[in-house]
């Protein structure tokens, strides 16, 4: 029998208790994570590293896309955008293009810290409403 590191398995603990707010917000961290590894790796002209991070940061944005509800206005905004960044990302894959990634980066860490905000004003709704 195999067991994971201790580091391995304190992630997937976390994974799995988590709540369906705290992975949103875990996806949009590592969004950036990735963004961020993408553009390093461009800088010091690792093309398959660049590639590896792009590729990440699309699985993140597309698995945003297949989880929306589109019966809301705000999901198929979102939807938009996270369209439009998934596009960007081909191209920068394409062209391995710092400044397009660095324009998503503007668009995950908004789309993130708009996320982690409404995620603390829905708690403090909840203390209230206690």
């Amino acid at each position: 029998m195999v067991t994971a590191n201790p580091y391995q398995q304190y992630q997937q603990n976390v994974v799995n208790t988590s709540t369906p707010q705290e992975l949103t917000l875990m996806l949009y961290n590592g969004l950036v994570k990735f963004l961020n590894l993408g553009i390093l790796a461009i800088e010091e002209k690792n093309l398959q590293g660049a590639h590896s991070n792009i590729i990440k940061a699309q699985n993140i944005i597309e698995e945003f896309m297949c989880t929306l509800n589109m019966d809301y206005d705000v999901s198929k905004n979102l939807y938009s955008i996270y369209e439009y960044m998934n596009r960007r990302l081909i191209d920068a894959n394409i062209k391995k293009d710092k400044e397009i990634l660095k324009e998503v980066l503007d668009f995950a860490k908004d789309l993130r810290d708009t996320w982690a905000q409404a995620m603390k004003l829905a708690k403090g709704s909840q203390t209230v409403n206690k």
